[in-house]
């Protein structure tokens, strides 16, 4: 039976920025671990750090802009309409340099256990 997700849950964001993560599907919000669905608003300028996770992160941007720094080559920009795959163990840095609005999928879904930030 379907299963309704009345609403999502408002999870504070890493970066230099506030950034605004709601999260429909996923540990905090309904507890699910196989996969998180979160809708993300970042200002301009924003910029988290580098991180080298443990599951798959698609990205489909809706508004503006996403900057993906990686380990193997020049920055990715995906614009509006487009997506972004960062493998699990691959290194990666988002950044909005003028504002964006996007989705991200994590499998599994994310934790900050598995994230594996960059030191400060």
């Amino acid at each position: 039976m379907p299963t309704l997700i009345p609403k999502p849950t408002r999870i504070q964001a890493a970066g230099n920025k506030p950034k605004l993560i709601d999260e429909f599907v996923g540990r905090v919000n309904n507890g699910e671990a196989h996969a998180s669905i979160a809708r993300m608003q970042s200002p301009p300028g924003w910029l988290e750090p580098g991180q080298r996770p443990e599951f798959d992160e698609y990205t489909v941007v809706l508004e503006g802009w996403l900057q993906v720094e990686r380990e193997d080559g020049p920055a990715l920009r995906v614009d509006v309409g487009q997506a972004v795959l960062a493998k699990a163990g691959e290194w990666v840095r988002y950044g909005t340099p003028e504002g964006a609005s996007y989705i991200a999928v994590c499998l599994p879904a994310f934790s900050p256990a598995t994230v594996h930030r960059d030191d400060a």
